[in-house]
């Protein structure tokens, strides 16, 4: 599957079949999100893989209920670390040895990075979601590049997930991400393309203007599959 395929199908789906989803795929998936990039290559993302039943059904109460949650093989809990500092130096060792960063570099880096761990709960939680964000549409494209559906969840309790499932301090839930193979009447895959904002719209050229590219929502075209 080309990237323009990936991109252009993966929706947000909510029915699955009973296909399992098997764990060497699983972490095939994981290995491809952790390429995605982050601040300082810091890496502050962890997944808590749910597949057992009686776990995803603890882990359903914790998402207010939601029937995906158990109907999906597979959800990840995705993790943000709220320490930049707890991977820098296996990340600058790195990237010294590679010819990225002069040991210079890496020192100036280090002391930016400790000044970015002293700052206040609320500011390193921004941080960690920033780049725990972007694995987690990684992730997503990753599936389905290998035709496994996603959706991404972020109706749930982050206390309770924290206390049911053994997260320890320092970490923040940023979301849920329900996988498998999506059933075969699934509305998220048979229905035309839900409404997307045209670039006209959403891009705006060397300033912000509020009213460039606005159109009259009656005559916008949503954007659907060719399908």
């Amino acid at each position: 599957m080309n990237f323009s395929d990936v991109i252009t199908e993966r929706r947000s789906v909510h029915d699955y079949n009973d296909e399992e989803l098997d764990r060497e795929t699983v972490e095939a998936i994981i290995a491809d999100a952790t390429l995605a990039p982050s601040s300082f290559n810091l890496q502050p993302w962890e997944f808590v893989v749910v597949s057992e039943d009686d776990d995803r059904e603890r882990l359903q109460e914790v998402a207010y209920g939601q029937p995906h949650v158990t109907d999906a093989p597979v959800v990840l809990a995705v993790l943000g670390n709220l320490d930049p500092s707890a991977h820098v130096d296996r990340v600058l060792d790195d990237q010294v040895e590679k010819g990225y960063r002069t040991e210079e570099g890496a020192e100036a880096t280090r002391e930016s990075v400790e000044g970015m761990a002293a700052q206040s709960e609320t500011e390193r939680r921004v941080w960690s979601t920033k780049s725990t964000a972007l694995a987690a549409s990684q992730l997503m494209l990753a599936a389905r590049a290998r035709g496994v559906a996603s959706c991404p969840m972020g109706g749930f309790d982050p206390e309770a997930l924290v206390e049911e499932f053994g997260v320890p301090d320092g970490y923040e839930p940023v979301m849920l991400v329900t996988l498998g193979y999506p059933a075969e009447d699934a509305d998220d895959e048979t229905l035309p393309r839900k409404f997307r904002r045209p670039v006209e719209e959403v891009a705006h050229w060397g300033e912000f203007e509020a009213d460039a590219g606005e159109t009259d929502a009656e005559t916008t075209e949503p954007v659907t599959d060719d399908d």
